[in-house]
């Protein structure tokens, strides 16, 4: 499947990417390739393959979950360029 330059710039603005033209068609190769992968993925038959949860099958992946010190905030925020309080400071991008 080959995605247009229109398609991979509609990408980048969800992303909220700034592409130059070269990008855009490197991106825009790249992408078509994912594309054409997942599409041979969807044509194999695996009606027949029981769901996992994981690849490797492993029983147990997390550790256990124990209450343990973690740093001050004033250490934390150290080395922040803006705090708010006791938070980090962030732009705003959703409007």
């Amino acid at each position: 499947m080959a995605l247009t330059l229109e398609q991979v710039r509609h990408v980048a603005t969800l992303a909220r990417l700034s592409l130059t033209p070269q990008e855009e068609e490197r991106y825009a190769t790249q992408l078509s390739a994912v594309l054409d992968a997942v599409a041979e993925l969807e044509a194999l038959d695996v009606s027949q393959v029981e769901p996992t949860s994981h690849a490797t099958l492993a029983s147990s992946l997390s550790r256990e979950d124990v209450l343990r010190p973690s740093l001050p905030p004033e250490a934390g925020l150290a080395n922040a360029p803006a705090k708010v309080g006791t938070a980090f400071a962030v732009p705003k991008i959703l409007e």
